[in-house]
């Protein structure tokens, strides 16, 4: 019964979703699409402009299903009710929007409103005073240690091209922290073999970064760009440094399935792919006692409170600091204890 029960909610959300209109003939979609090309003006990344889109796409779909067709049809209430729909909106499995999903929602409303009213769109802006949803501030769910790392790095076949080439994504994952865009995009001109670093161009936020890169990740790179990389390329104008095999740039996805499979192929159970390393190699770092600025400008954060998540998860330090510090360290040995549970059982014994 609560399987059909379970059966009949998600198909009711599906339906609800197809019966959706598309937005191109919505009053508010020509501001939207102006918006937009006011963005990549302003050189904002694509990844930017694709959340927004997503995100206001959304908002005009909920007004028009509420005969809201034009920009100055909504107002601060308006806005109000659209994120009280967010906060009880049910997805597919019967499962909330998490707060950081309606955050992510609302963010773009705000920006949109705000270039409605600066181009004079709008003589107020409705979402200048919208409070937005507080996110949590999470911790990584899982941890790879020095020796899952390790496995994991055994895996791929190293006398297959294709293992050559895959052994090297891990290792420059784990050895440089970089995102999953910023490897995809990684060119065979941005790594600085003489000095031991790498340039990531352009990575979140459209920055650049220097950083450097260990010299076993160093080696294995070499190794696939000399020997394997000119197997698979197939435009001679390519730069991307990591190719499939079909000689075509990697997209994110089908780099996240490849490093998926590996920590499979190791049973690693833990969610996530790419960016496992990422946290890895800070939180190792941490615990070998880099300090936390270094690692902030490793992975790019603009903020050290950001960075400052991995010293909640490096616990080998914390273990060292609570072993020589704690005042159980002076009470009973475990000797101690197994002697003393022994003449409990044998007090048991005689009653």
């Amino acid at each position: 019964m609560a399987l059909r029960k379970k059966k009949d909610f998600t198909a009711a959300i599906k339906k609800r979703d197809e019966n959706k209109q598309p937005i191109d003939s919505h009053g508010i979609t020509p501001y939207l699409n102006r918006f937009q090309e006011s963005a990549k003006i302003n050189n904002i990344s694509q990844d930017t402009l694709r959340r927004r889109y997503s995100a206001i796409k959304k908002f005009i779909l909920w007004c028009g299903e509420r005969e809201l067709n034009q920009p100055q049809d909504i107002t601060r209430p308006i806005l109000e009710r659209y994120k009280s729909y967010l906060y009880y909106y049910r997805k597919a499995d019967g499962q909330p929007l998490s707060f950081s999903s309606q955050h992510v929602m609302l963010t773009p409303l705000k920006t949109f409103f705000k270039w409605l009213t600066r181009e004079n769109y709008l003589l107020y802006n409705p979402a200048s005073e919208m409070m937005l949803p507080k996110k949590a501030k999470k911790l990584p769910r899982y941890i790879l240690s020095v020796e899952e790392v390790e496995t994991i790095m055994q895996q791929p076949e190293i006398t297959s091209p294709k293992g050559i080439r895959d052994r090297s994504i891990l290792e420059v994952l784990y050895s440089t922290g970089m995102r999953r865009m910023e490897i995809t995009n990684l060119s065979i001109y941005d790594i600085d073999v003489k000095r031991g670093a790498v340039w990531i161009r352009e990575g979140k936020g459209m920055k650049d970064r220097f950083i450097p890169m260990g010299q076993k990740a160093i080696d294995w790179v070499e190794k696939y760009r000399l020997d394997i990389r000119p197997l698979l390329i197939t435009d001679p104008n390519e730069t991307r440094l990591f190719i499939t095999d079909y000689g075509e740039p990697f997209k994110r996805e089908f780099l996240s399935g490849i490093v998926r499979r590996y920590l499979d192929k190791a049973d690693i159970k833990a969610i996530g792919s790419c960016h496992l390393f990422r946290h890895a190699m800070a939180t190792h770092m941490l615990e070998n006692g880099a300090d936390i600025r270094f690692i902030q400008a490793m992975l790019g954060h603009e903020d050290l409170a950001t960075t400052e998540i991995y010293t909640h998860v490096s616990i080998e330090k914390l273990k060292e600091v609570h072993t020589a510090t704690h005042p159980a360290k002076g009470m009973k040995s475990n000797n101690d204890l197994t002697e003393l549970l022994a003449e409990l059982d044998n007090e048991d014994d005689e009653e």
